[in-house]
């Protein structure tokens, strides 16, 4: 049997916290889960044990178990943070074009303005640097659009 390259050694402090964790059982099952795995790895269980001990598959718990010892400390039970930067399409300026676009009378031949049509017209006409925005992006802005409407005409 190969040697584990991710041998996971709690202090005690961090026994405690885990344990203290999984008693209190408050917190999500993932992360409860990721507690047993390095509560098990720790007492000298078998990654093959601990998966069909806690019906996990091996891969989790090689994961855990590699987190805890590359991130550090009890990183490994908390949620990663994701790693992909959400770039916006639409600045203030093309929001503020697209919603006076919303404003104006839709084009001959529909009676209103539909997502796609907007979508469509935002690139017609250059207000965007890209070369397509979606429909779901322009449903988002006119959504925020309206819902600060909303708290200006309540407040007003």
């Amino acid at each position: 049997m190969p040697k584990k390259k991710y041998l996971v050694d709690l202090t005690a402090a961090e026994q405690e916290e885990l344990e203290t964790l999984i008693s209190a059982g408050v917190a999500s099952a993932r992360k409860l889960t990721r507690c047993r795995i390095l509560l098990k790895a720790h007492a000298g269980w078998t990654d093959a044990a601990i998966s069909a001990a806690l019906d996990v598959g091996s891969a989790t718990v090689a994961r855990v178990r590699q987190r805890f010892v590359t991130a550090g400390g009890l990183v490994a039970i908390e949620r990663r943070k994701p790693q992909r930067q959400y770039l916006r399409k639409l600045d203030g300026d093309a929001e503020a074009r697209l919603i006076a676009l919303a404003c104006s009378a839709p084009p001959q031949g529909h009676v209103r303005w539909t997502l796609r049509l907007l979508a469509a017209r935002v690139v017609q006409l250059e207000a965007v640097d890209s070369t397509s925005v979606s429909h779901e992006t322009v449903r988002q802005v006119l959504k925020k659009m309206l819902s600060s409407l909303g708290a200006i005409i309540s407040n007003g």
